[in-house]
């Protein structure tokens, strides 16, 4: 039980996080016209959701529930899906009419943030699903470090803007994309999902 209040209270306070990284990753991409910063300000809804399916999962009754974490599990992995056709559409949408990435210090910061913080804090999440027994929280670790990846590729996108390399930034929102699906496949079949 003290390990599911953990797993709960990890989850709140990555909710509290997100909910600032998502309105200023957001917005820092929109600024910088950053296909990848949006995506990644949006991903970060997307993990948000996860964190609330945590909680859910290791509130009441449901902490000890097989069918709860089967549930739980299964919608992680829709999560994960959410955000992949929305990149594709807004990747091809940004180099149909020439959009090209110009770095803000707001986008930086904010992802520098989450490069930092996200991977600790993944790690912790993934190994307190692995002592409860739970693909669910272990997909909700997963996910923070494809957030700390992610951000890693996004400030890759800033830079390599500045350097007139535009292509980089659509090329990390794709990748991006083809994670979140493969991810996705893997928590809905029960595998674990790698790092």
């Amino acid at each position: 039980m003290r390990d599911a209040r953990r797993a709960r209270t990890l989850a709140q306070l990555t909710l509290a996080w997100l909910a600032v990284e998502s309105v200023l990753g957001f917005a820092a991409g929109l600024q910088s016209h950053s296909v990848a910063l949006i995506g990644w300000g949006l991903s970060a809804f997307v993990e948000a959701l996860a964190s609330l399916i945590v909680v859910w999962r290791f509130t009441g009754a449901r902490t000890l529930s097989p069918r709860a974490e089967h549930h739980a599990r299964r919608a992680v992995a829709v999560s994960f899906w959410l955000l992949a056709p929305y990149l594709i559409l807004h990747v091809w949408h940004d180099v149909d009419v020439g959009h090209r990435v110009t770095p803000t210090v707001l986008g930086v910061v904010v992802t520098a943030v989450s490069l930092v913080s996200m991977p600790a804090l993944g790690m912790a999440k993934r190994r307190l699903g692995r002592r409860l027994g739970s693909p669910a929280a272990r997909g909700e670790g997963t996910q923070n470090l494809i957030c700390a990846a992610d951000a890693a590729g996004v400030l890759t996108g800033l830079w390599a803007g500045t350097q007139g390399w535009w292509w980089v930034d659509p090329a990390v929102a794709l990748a991006l994309a083809a994670v979140a699906v493969r991810e996705g496949w893997r928590a809905w079949r029960g595998h674990e999902c790698c790092h």
